[in-house]
């Protein structure tokens, strides 16, 4: 093991947290699996269960099935911008995006895709967030939008001289100048790239790769009205009505929700 990789595993091991760390008002905050995993083996169960069990069972506290506290509290019926306000964060390379797309001439659904092309990466799940996150905006927005921030997963990896898309110099730093990507990702590319939308994804990795302006500062308000006539707002909330990606968004609302 190498002597980053070393730093890197011991630093995962110390943000594992005791369950006294996971105690708030009487009730157990827990993470999900999925956040443990690396630095703990799943298939052991979760690592804060022995301790619970250790504990008398008139001194075990409940479950968290509720708002986690330490978090800002959401709105009863919450809007995509009281996420953006609330659980999705850092948001400036989302912002910026959007606001090259702008400048770049793109349509009101294209400036929003750009918006919303990371938004799993910054508040849900980092691994295929292309993926994840037309998922979760699907049912909210023109099919095309949806269709590019998935895509935009594939394409980031592919250049096109043609107009203006270099591989980015940075991913040789991120992932190393041997990376590969998988299988499923060169096959997404080539169906991608003959598709009649395939501008359209093109145009999030173009706005993506440019909008890493530490000068740059953008308001989320200065997309109000675009996010208004693009977006279909649940009048539940989003999050509390029936879409088939609700669950997704009530999970960013509740991180730690026990069942």
């Amino acid at each position: 093991m190498s002597t980053v990789e070393a730093m890197i595993d011991a630093h995962e091991h110390a943000q594992i947290e005791k369950l006294e760390h996971m105690i708030v008002g009487g009730k157990v905050y827990t993470p999900a699996p999925l956040y443990s995993s690396g630095p703990v083996d799943p298939s052991n169960g979760p690592y804060w269960k022995a301790e619970y069990l250790a504990l008398p069972g008139d001194q075990r506290p409940v479950f968290s099935m509720i708002d986690d506290p330490r978090l800002p509290p959401m709105p009863e019926k919450p809007t995509l911008m009281d996420y953006f306000r609330y659980r999705i964060g850092p948001a400036e390379h989302l912002l910026q995006s959007a606001r090259l797309a702008k400048i770049s001439g793109c349509s009101e659904k294209m400036i929003l895709a750009s918006l919303l092309h990371d938004i799993s990466m910054e508040g849900f799940i980092g691994g295929d967030h292309g993926y994840w996150g037309a998922q979760l905006i699907a049912p909210y927005v023109d099919e095309e939008v949806s269709w590019a921030v998935r895509y935009h997963q594939a394409l980031r990896f592919f250049p096109d001289p043609d107009v203006g898309y270099e591989y980015p110099k940075a991913y040789y730093q991120y992932f190393g100048e041997d990376y590969v990507p998988d299988a499923y990702i060169k096959r997404d590319y080539e169906y991608a790239r003959n598709h009649k939308w395939y501008m359209s994804a093109r145009m999030i990795t173009i706005n993506d790769v440019y909008a890493f302006d530490p000068d740059v500062r953008v308001d989320l308000e200065d997309f109000t009205d675009i996010i208004g006539r693009h977006f279909r707002q649940p009048e539940e909330g989003l999050g509390f009505d029936d879409s088939p990606s609700s669950h997704m968004w009530r999970t960013i609302m509740r991180p730690r929700k026990f069942l």
